[in-house]
């Protein structure tokens, strides 16, 4: 039997979004400031503000062209994730997770969404967390990791949370 593979790509809309901000801030400040305060560009040179909105820019085109670079992407191949960039690859087999979450997360909000997905590995500490707002097809990827959630035993809530109103 052969197993289908997803891929589901990471969004670069928000480096995007702030690389063309800051650029977009510096084109308008070298603007005003040269044409209508300074009424010459020369003295626009010397100003330290213009260096500071150049260097924001600067790091954000950067940053936005080392994750295009990195092509970060989360390949669900029957009962494995595989978290997959570039450089490296790590295969992640149902049969290692020690529990899984398929949620909300209350304090982050990521493009619109707050669903998140964390699990833990056996004899590992540290948590996977995938927050699904910053993937390509985010309602796919919920249905492929609750398929693959459904073998799987769910987290196990702590035992010092305090209660809350809905558990009484």
């Amino acid at each position: 039997m052969e197993e289908k593979e997803k891929a589901f790509k990471y969004k670069l809309d928000f480096y995007y979004q702030s690389a063309l901000i800051y650029l977009v801030t510096l084109i308008l400040y070298v603007v005003i400031r040269g044409n209508l305060v300074e009424k010459r560009f020369e003295y626009v040179l010397d100003d330290p503000l213009l260096y500071v909105i150049v260097f924001f820019v600067m790091v954000s085109f950067i940053t936005l062209g080392l994750n295009y670079i990195r092509n970060r992407r989360l390949i669900v191949q029957g009962d494995t994730i595989v978290f997959k960039n570039k450089f490296h690859e790590r295969r992640v087999d149902a049969k290692d997770i020690e529990w899984i979450y398929v949620g909300r997360e209350t304090r982050v909000q990521t493009s619109g969404r707050f669903q998140v997905i964390v699990f833990k590995l056996r004899k590992k500490r540290r948590l996977f967390r995938i927050r699904v707002g910053r993937y390509e097809k985010e309602k796919e990827l919920i249905q492929e990791i609750n398929r693959i959630a459904a073998h799987l035993p769910k987290r196990k809530h702590p035992r010092w949370r305090r209660p809350r109103i809905t558990d009484r």
